[in-house]
């Protein structure tokens, strides 16, 4: 038996068939500090509702699934000490433990899919690190789209990642990677890159049937939707990209391995940018919020 709360906003919208947008619960306790984080899931929860839909942000509280938090178990989940980063491979036992946990793109998509909420909206997803060819290191996040019928919309991939090499996998497994109405891949804080994206949609509407013709089909997974960041809001890939390099060879320096790395990374770019890849992050995740809503909406209707 799984134990699942719902939030009382989340029950009432299941009850009356309103759409539902899942959120995931690592920006919160790994993104960002208190009170930044609790703020910035607060708005992205705002936006959701003004597009007309429900936010349903995801976490595991002592061994429960929580699909949707009240405001004060944010403000507590904010400032909690050692919550655990739970992806596929842990989320059972977090629960069969009794503990806590927040939720990554691959343990976000998994509660949505027990929760029936169709799409989710997250920042970036993870994929196929660097060096990957030697050290094997690739993001759960890919085989779960490749399995898990959710539709996440995201701003491509992270940007430290081996881009390339995660279309590949991608590709290989079936997921339909769709560019929101541009024929290039984003390119997370980058609204550009010089990789084609494989399938382009300029609606949710299409996005929406798409999504329920795989389910007709019987087609596994999910669909990766990415959404670029507004183009007022992006730190140019020319610009990034030897900031990049800096971070990773720093990185690569001082013997950062395994989960170590995106963290180091991230700091290191958050660093270097004086703050612009967190104000970056922020605007891209709100405008994730705002298309999954409507793609939301869209499949409600149907």
């Amino acid at each position: 038996m799984i134990d699942i709360t719902y939030s009382a906003e989340v029950e009432a919208a299941r009850a009356e068939g309103k759409p539902i947008v899942a959120l995931e619960s690592t920006i919160i306790t790994h993104g960002m500090p208190y009170p930044q984080n609790v703020e910035v899931a607060a708005q992205v929860e705002a936006d959701i509702r003004a597009a007309g839909a429900v936010p349903a942000t995801m976490a595991v509280i002592k061994g429960t699934l929580h699909v949707g938090l009240e405001a004060d178990t944010l403000q507590s989940l904010g400032q909690a000490q050692g919550v655990a980063k739970i992806s596929r491979a842990d989320f059972a036992a977090c629960m069969a433990s009794g503990g806590t946990g927040a939720t990554t793109v691959a343990a976000t998509m998994i509660a949505a899919r027990l929760a029936g909420i169709s799409v989710f909206a997250t920042g970036g997803i993870g994929g196929v690190h660097k060096g990957a060819e030697t050290s094997f290191d690739i993001s759960a996040d890919l085989l779960e789209l490749a399995q898990t019928p959710v539709t996440v919309v995201a701003a491509g991939a992270k940007a430290i990642l081996d881009v390339p090499k995660t279309l590949e996998v991608l590709e290989t497994q079936g997921v339909p990677v769709i560019a929101y109405g541009q024929d290039s891949f984003p390119a997370f804080w980058s609204a550009t890159s010089d990789l084609s994206a494989p399938l382009r949609m300029d609606s949710a509407a299409e996005i929406a049937r798409a999504h329920v013709l795989r389910r007709a089909m019987e087609l596994p997974g999910g669909q990766l939707v990415a959404n670029p960041i507004p183009t007022d809001e992006q730190i140019p890939a020319e610009e990034l990209a030897p900031i990049i390099a800096q971070a990773q060879s720093e990185a690569d320096a001082q013997g950062v391995t395994g989960k170590d790395v995106t963290p180091f990374l991230l700091q290191r770019i958050f660093e270097l940018t004086e703050g612009r890849s967190l104000e970056a992050n922020i605007a891209l995740v709100r405008n994730n919020a705002r298309l999954a809503a409507e793609i939301a909406k869209e499949l409600a209707s149907l």
